[in-house]
């Protein structure tokens, strides 16, 4: 019989405390909008606001062009470091880890300093604030697609693909994209769930955002705030079941693949 570690199921169940029970307990105050009774009161106000799915709308056009612009960037950059420039590569991921170090403030006034002024002045416009989100998504789609590219043979499937004659944007997208399409979708959801809920690039920026919207909310009513933040969670949640799905799809495609 296999034995029992007791000691792991204690640090699980641990664990499950401390990331559910705040969750449990604002469920709970969220619930209590109506004197003296549960109800999903403050679910119908969140939900029947239309500033609630403009905001949302908003922060959703935003994260696919992050990450649209994000693979069109980050994908070729790091195919080719591992192609051709294998000795920068300790210098692209450091400069890919910057928005660790670097606070987001920091980071929006920058930006405002550089582009808010003639001749540039795109501060109107939303191009500062697609640039500094794709910026903070930098560590999270660096990383995953990096790792992607590590667990295969770049140069036998480009050299495969060149002989051929196919050019190199038939081998970015035909090639290697389907190759890491796992590790595309990581980080592609990673970077969403943070454009959905990131504050400081839009609001400082003026641009509305699901983000700005629940600090505003928060500051006029007490109950819905929690659902909104409920919400906001399960979408991040929700991210992560599809990219585990469509991960194992990948997976089970890759071996039919491999079978034939």
């Amino acid at each position: 019989m296999k034995k029992v570690n007791i000691f792991a199921w204690f640090i699980f169940i641990l664990g499950i405390f401390y990331f559910f029970l705040p969750l449990f307990a604002t469920l709970e105050f969220s619930l209590r909008m109506k004197k003296g009774v549960y109800s999903f009161e403050a679910f119908r106000v969140a939900f029947e606001d239309p500033k609630f799915y403009q905001n949302f709308g908003y922060s959703f056009l935003w994260a696919v062009l992050t990450i649209i612009f994000s693979l069109l960037l980050v994908v070729p950059t790091a195919y080719w470091v591992h192609w051709k420039l294998q000795k920068i590569r300790p210098l692209v991921e450091f400069i890919t880890l910057m928005p660790f170090v670097t606070p987001a403030v920091v980071l929006v006034f920058g930006l405002i300093r550089l582009y808010g002024k003639p001749p540039l002045n795109l501060t109107p416009t939303p191009i500062p604030l697609i640039a500094g989100y794709i910026i903070l998504s930098f560590p999270y789609m660096y990383r995953s697609v990096d790792s992607g590219l590590r667990a295969i043979d770049i140069r036998t499937l480009t050299e495969a693909a060149l002989s051929m004659g196919a050019g190199w944007g038939t081998i970015i997208s035909q090639v290697i994209f389907p190759n890491i399409r796992v590790a595309i979708l990581s980080g592609v959801f990673l970077t969403f769930a943070i454009v959905m809920g990131e504050f400081t690039f839009a609001s400082l920026l003026s641009w509305p955002a699901f983000g700005p919207y629940m600090e505003e909310i928060g500051s006029m009513r007490a109950y819905t705030p929690q659902a909104l933040s409920l919400v906001s969670f399960g979408l991040t949640w929700f991210s992560m079941m599809i990219m585990q799905s469509l991960g194992r799809g990948a997976k089970g495609e890759e071996q039919i693949a491999v079978a034939h």
